[in-house]
């Protein structure tokens, strides 16, 4: 299915802009209970929507049922459970230390609501990157309008369901629509953005919010290496890559996009990968392509650049070592193992987005940490050794935004870390407690006792003593 052309009128957008806006001012003073009612409003519409999700999900990408209960269902439901059992103490003030020349005053952190927030939400994993950030913003306190992508329609119709249904406008709302009705809601003065996509459009992103002032969180995306070691287990590594590799068909952000392997490792690499594509992908040896575990590329632009990818890297010297077959009809394009990498290929710069991994091999481990800092920081970085010298050397010696030892991409599960990029991966983090800081202000609170206090021995006139005093906390505090 094809991008869809919805528009709103801009003044549709500017009405319910400013109607969150007033509730926003409202929910300021939202209990714990009300907050928690609206999380498991949501629950409990997944719940008993269940069925259309998978629909949706299948209609946009031929999603399998399970993939999608994995990536699109379970995250957002794991969140919902997660905030709901912990957003009493997330909200709570938290008091501070006092150091000596604040002596007699309290000091504490209160988190509140940022405001009215604007989601937008990428199209590979479109129920997933709208709705889980909604999550934060509500346990938050937030207002929001969500603007799914215009090239998943059928979920994004879904979305805007679902969201129609639970909540008035003036909470939450969903505007549908290409570049153009996101260029009208970022011209709003929203009190945080919330962007999932690619660097490029995020530097636009974060350009419009600059003009208001407004935070952001950036999730973006990059080419996330996996190194595998002399001392990984190979089989095991293997089976990994592949499994986060291929889920959505490659179409996630935190897929390894390409592997580095010790030269050493690199025939039984390529040996176990095809191993493990054949387990996952054609048991039964009856094509990958008839598979019922196998998303699809999501459009045919996305599948034109693909095979760009592809047939750029073979004119200029690469090698397929399995797979390459490709179906534009039904978009399909089989998992690709390819070696013979350089530089000057697409494949090498762009963020593949696709199942195609190329497999790039290394002498010297300093020299694959080097290849790794010659490009911009990733979103995730995978380690696959057996030796913690080895992986502390890497973990140490490079910037990404998350990174995962001896498997990949099951991270962004983890409600307990913070997840997202750095630089060219993103500004910010998401998930649990950090995706409500996101969407909250910490706010500093400074109590003073009335009357005489420290203070005041450090107001005009300054004589000796008030310099004397001052020194002395310059030079001891």
């Amino acid at each position: 299915m094809e991008d869809q052309n919805i528009q709103t009128p801009p003044s549709e957008i500017a009405s319910v802009f400013e109607s969150q806006q007033k509730t926003s001012i409202a929910w300021r003073t939202s209990t714990l209970e009300e907050r928690k009612d609206r999380l498991k409003v949501i629950r409990t519409w997944i719940q008993a929507h269940h069925s259309q999700i998978h629909e949706a999900l299948r209609k946009d990408f031929r999603k399998p049922k399970t993939e999608t209960d994995l990536s699109e269902v379970f995250p957002v439901t794991s969140e919902i459970n997660h905030a709901l059992k912990n957003l009493k103490s997330w909200m709570k003030s938290r008091s501070q230390s006092t150091p000596l020349p604040m002596l007699g005053t309290k000091a504490y952190i209160q988190p509140e609501p940022k405001g009215t927030a604007l989601i937008i939400a990428p199209w590979n994993y479109p129920f997933n990157l709208a709705i889980g950030p909604l999550v934060s913003a509500i346990a938050a306190g937030c207002t929001a309008i969500i603007k799914p992508s215009e090239m998943t329609p059928a979920t994004s119709a879904l979305i805007e369901e679902m969201i129609s249904e639970i909540f008035p406008k003036d909470q939450v709302a969903v505007f549908q629509g290409d570049a153009e009705v996101s260029k009208e809601l970022l011209a709003l003065p929203f009190d945080h953005i919330f962007f999932t996509g690619s660097p490029q459009v995020g530097k636009i992103v974060m350009e419009n919010a600059a003009k208001n002032l407004s935070s952001v969180t950036l999730e973006l995306g990059g080419k996330s290496p996996a190194i595998v070691t002399e001392s990984a287990d190979i089989q095991d590594a293997a089976k990994k890559l592949i499994w986060g590799k291929l889920v959505n068909c490659g179409q996630t952000c935190v897929a390894p996009d390409y592997i580095l392997v010790h030269e050493s490792q690199k025939d039984l690499l390529l040996s176990e990968l095809k191993i493990g594509i054949q387990e996952m992908y054609d048991p039964k040896y009856e094509g990958i392509e008839k598979s019922p575990d196998l998303a699809r590329i999501v459009n045919d632009r996305h599948f034109q650049r693909l095979d760009d990818y592809l047939n750029d890297a073979e004119e200029k010297g690469a090698v397929i070592e399995f797979g390459g077959k490709r179906n534009q009809h039904h978009r399909y394009l089989e998992p690709t193992l390819i070696t013979g990498i350089s530089d000057s290929m697409k494949i090498a710069e762009e963020e593949i987005f696709g199942p195609i991994l190329p497999i790039i091999t290394y002498s010297e481990l300093q020299k694959a940490i080097n290849y790794i800092n010659a490009k911009p920081k990733a979103l995730a970085l995978y380690v696959f050794s057996q030796e913690k010298a080895e992986q502390e050397l890497i973990l140490h010696q490079t910037s990404s935004g998350n990174a995962v030892i001896n498997d990949c991409v099951l991270h962004f599960l983890h409600n307990e870390l913070p997840f997202g990029g750095v630089n060219n991966s993103g500004i910010g983090k998401a998930h649990g407690y950090h995706g409500f800081l996101a969407f909250s202000n910490e706010k500093g609170i400074l109590k003073q006792r009335v009357g005489l206090n420290n203070v005041t021995l450090l107001r005009p006139p300054y004589g000796l003593k008030t310099k004397q005093l001052i020194n002395s906390l310059i030079k001891w505090f």
